[in-house]
């Protein structure tokens, strides 16, 4: 699909229709970006959220157009777009769903709300395949002679920019772009940026103690990836959705490994380091390959010190080599630990399926824990799913002492959190000890 001036004028007002969450309104002509949708992203960052904006659109607009006359062709935008909106209601939350707007005749833009804390980039995907599967589902049943195209992309808004109504436009042209695929366009450019950070390994590992919930003493350190200081790719959220998009996420993950192995060889660390690792990468052909490649280079880190994490919430189902290369992994010494245990079916059934020497609670199932008397049920039957696994569990996100004196309470072996101690490098940390 060719973008013209005035469908780019259009998006740079986001007139039409707006839908925030059940209620349709209609504004005026004079509406333009600084209202509802400023006010709910910038509400959004005040609270400590991201947010993303996903665009569906349907490539091939003009043929549908060409084949309807114009009362047929009105009449399928219109159910087009109200499938779009029913849809989105029943797969997205009220509370993460910020606005659903009617940019232009062939796609819709999504703002939801994310919590870099609970929510992961794999969630995105499968949100977007789910309301594209349903809706395409209903279009075509509606008119079956139509052959529709769906496509779809996403950005995060980016904080640090100067001003929002331009961190909005740009997030919104980024997801255009991604959707599209557009060739010469900002999908080059941000393939073309994450290109140049993966060829000069332009990141910055952090590392975040993780404690003996009954001792208070150091056991781990977790690696936590940032983009280039002060740009939008320091945000992992917006690193990683672009390595995902632009088909490079394996080889950033492969860079995270080998400059975790460069700081445990530099400070000496005998600890042990948990690296996380998206299903799409552990399930890859060539990744034992590397690592075993990575690993011969530093020679004095034994596999025993590594925990190979698996985050992301992506199915593992179909996955030829997934399950191959983590007991390889399990033979060569490495611990696989599983992250976001209690967020939602992926991770219990990732759980059944590898038997991870650790298991990493979510959260969701933390926050707040001390004042819910549902969470801490949670929590025990987690445990309980650990000791039938033969599981050590970490407890992620701890941010109170009541929060803290709960897992004491329930016995639980590891915690993480910012009551304990932010991410900072991994010299300054072992210095501090």
């Amino acid at each position: 699909m060719a973008w013209t001036t005035k469908s780019l004028n259009n998006l740079l007002q986001w007139r039409k229709v707006v839908w925030p969450l059940r209620s349709i309104r209609m504004y005026p002509p004079q509406f333009v970006i600084r209202d509802p949708i400023i006010q709910g992203v910038q509400k959004s960052f005040n609270q400590g959220h991201e947010v993303a904006v996903i665009v569906f659109n349907i490539s091939n607009i003009k043929d549908i157009y060409e084949q309807l006359s114009e009362k047929q062709y009105i009449d399928f935008i219109k159910k087009l777009k109200m499938n779009f909106q029913q849809v989105i209601q029943e797969q997205i939350e009220d509370d993460d769903l910020l606005l659903l707007h009617d940019y232009n005749s062939d796609g819709v833009t999504l703002f939801i709300k994310v919590d870099h804390e609970q929510h992961c980039i794999s969630e995105i995907d499968q949100v977007m395949k789910k309301v594209l599967r349903e809706t395409e589902k209903r279009v075509c049943d509606q008119f079956p002679s139509l052959y529709i195209q769906f496509e779809s992309g996403y950005m995060f808004v980016e904080k640090k920019q100067y001003s929002i109504q331009e961190a909005i436009l740009k997030a919104g042209q980024q997801a255009l772009a991604m959707a599209e695929k557009r060739v010469q366009t900002e999908f080059n450019e941000l393939l073309y940026s994450l290109s140049r950070i993966v060829a000069q390994k332009n990141i910055l590992l952090l590392a975040q103690p993780i404690f003996d919930v009954a001792t208070k003493e150091i056991r781990a350190w977790e690696m936590l990836t940032r983009g280039p200081k002060g740009t939008e790719y320091e945000n992992p959220l917006h690193l990683f959705s672009v390595a995902r998009q632009t088909g490079m996420l394996y080889d950033l993950e492969l860079i995270v490994l080998e400059k975790a192995l460069q700081q445990i060889n530099d400070t000496g660390c005998t600890h042990d380091i948990f690296i996380n690792f998206t299903p799409i990468t552990v399930g890859n052909q060539k990744f034992i390959r590397d690592l075993k490649k990575l690993m011969g280079k530093y020679k004095n880190i034994s596999p025993t010190q590594i925990t190979i994490e698996i985050t992301e919430r992506d199915s593992i189902d179909g996955m030829e080599y997934f399950i191959y290369n983590i007991n390889l992994l399990r033979n060569f010494g490495f611990r696989i630990a599983v992250d976001d245990t209690g967020a939602g079916y992926a991770s219990l059934n990732t759980i059944s399926e590898i038997m991870p020497d650790i298991i990493k609670i979510d959260r969701s199932v933390i926050q707040d824990i001390d004042k819910n008397s549902v969470k801490e049920s949670m929590l025990k039957g987690l445990l309980l799913v650990a000791r039938e696994a033969g599981s050590l569990v970490v407890a992620e996100g701890i941010e109170s002492e009541e929060e803290a004196s709960v897992l004491f309470r329930n016995r639980v072996d590891l915690a993480q959190g910012y009551l304990f101690a932010r991410p900072a490098s991994l010299t300054h940390g072992l210095a501090s000890v």
